[in-house]
């Protein structure tokens, strides 16, 4: 209770200090992130969102590029806060980090970022040539796929977050049923028996293709799973998340 009333604490008042551009107010909150790394991945978890659209701001409230922001945030120097109370309309600005800070933030929020900018750099790509086989001996290729929005996810059995998000990926599955033009497709490293036995348990209404893991990490550079992909009906990649909610606006964003 004490950690879910500090938490829904510090955001407001990190909010009414962007809001009112109060350098002594944002300092001072920033500081009590800073000195726990409990309160600290607390708040992240609970108001930031890297993969999302958000407008970037640098510490002195100055607009930047979210490459930009990330970079910065790829250094360790930099925390995240949020600006804004409506995640419709979401604004992030650096914090910088004082000597005295808890060193696992630093390091977290490093690799953490590394990965989001991994995956933006990848928007606006054309999807590396494809050609996959799903258990039930249907073929998707680049070409056969063009002129659809294709949802991608990588993934494997033994990845807790990737099978506790199925259902919500059944549900968007479901919400599309009825289009053409939105084609459904996963790439696990398992094999095709042990997928096989791990489908007759949980049911999942992507494609499943077995055996992927050389493209995956070789081919797409895959470093978090699950990892997602939207790619649009011309062949680029218009938006690539680590989490399925992130993916189910994106894809919404394309119809």
């Amino acid at each position: 209770m004490y950690r879910c009333f500090m938490s829904i604490l510090i955001c407001f008042l990190i909010t009414v200090s962007c809001q009112k551009s109060n350098n002594t107010d944002y300092d001072a909150i920033g500081g009590r992130l800073e000195n726990s790394y409990q309160d600290w991945w607390l708040y992240y978890n609970d108001s930031i969102k890297l993969s999302s659209k958000f407008k970037p701001l640098d510490a002195d409230l100055k607009d930047i590029s979210k490459e930009v922001f990330l970079k910065s945030l790829c250094t360790g120097e930099y925390i995240p806060l949020s600006c804004s109370s409506d995640k419709r309309n979401s604004a992030y600005r650096l914090y910088k980090l004082k000597a005295n800070a808890d060193e696992n933030i630093s390091s977290t929020i490093k690799n953490v970022a590394q990965i989001e900018l991994a995956n933006f750099l990848k928007e606006g790509q054309e999807m590396k040539p494809f050609r996959f086989v799903d258990l039930n001996g249907n073929l998707y290729t680049s070409e056969n796929t063009k002129g659809k929005n294709v949802v991608l996810k990588c993934w494997f059995i033994h990845c807790k977050k990737c099978v506790e998000e199925m259902p919500l990926l059944n549900k968007m599955v479901a919400q599309y049923k009825n289009r053409e033009d939105v084609v459904f497709i996963s790439l696990a490293s398992d094999s095709q028996s042990d997928l096989k036995q791990f489908l007759s348990k949980k049911d999942f209404e992507y494609a499943v293709i077995p055996n992927q893991d050389e493209f995956m990490k070789k081919t797409l550079e895959t470093q978090l799973f699950p990892t997602h992909y939207v790619i649009n009906k011309k062949g680029i990649i218009t938006k690539v998340a680590n989490d399925a909610e992130t993916i189910r606006e994106a894809l919404q964003n394309e119809m």
